[in-house]
Order: C-alpha cells, then structure tokens, then sequence
C-alpha cells in the first residue's frame, strides 16, 4: 500500500477531529513510518484491522478537507507568502504587487 504524502498535511490540520484509533494508527503509519506489522502490534488488532482503520481515516481526512478546505488554504497562503517574499529579497519595485499579494492573503483568511 503506497503512502500518499499529502495525509499528513492532513492529519496535522485535522487530527484532533478523528478517533483516539484512527489518530494513533495514522500517526504511527505516516509519522512514525511503521508497518502494518508493527502496528498492529502496538494497537492490539490484526494487520487487515490496522489497514482497514488506515483507510477508513484517510477516507475521514479527505471528507474533512472537501469540506473545509484548511490544508488548500494554507498552501495558497504559504506559496503567495513566499512570492513576496522573493519579489522584496529581489528588490523589485512591487507597491501594487504587494497590494495584490495582501488582498489575496486576507480573501484565504
């Protein structure tokens, strides 16, 4: 089963709405980079437990993220921050830039 990244960025923005199983299991999968095996050691259930809980919580996350949209927003902020960023270390002239790049971080809040 291949590991898609992007549920950590997930489970960092929505872990406190999941179970205490679901976040300790994910936590362990994608956090702690343990195995079905291991976990399922840890947690007490069998590995087709641990597997079954790991999609049914990637599958929570996903919801939760189509609802909210907090890690989306968070990127789009992060990546207009860091274009600033480079713009003003570049010394470009940027006054309507800067107005611009201010507008769309204050619509994504």
């Amino acid at each position: 089963m291949p590991k898609d990244l992007r549920y950590t960025l997930y489970l960092d923005m929505y872990s406190p709405l999941l179970t205490d199983k679901q976040r300790e299991t994910l936590d362990l999968y994608y956090n702690e980079d343990l195995s079905l095996g291991e976990i399922s050691e840890v947690v007490g259930i069998t590995r087709q437990g641990v597997m079954n809980c790991i999609k049914t919580s990637e599958g929570r996350l996903t919801e939760l993220e189509e609802e909210m949209g907090l890690v989306k927003r968070f990127m789009l902020l992060k990546e207009r921050i860091e274009a600033l960023e480079n713009e003003l270390r570049a010394g470009k002239k940027i006054d309507a830039g800067i107005e611009g790049c201010l507008d769309e971080i204050k619509a994504l809040l």
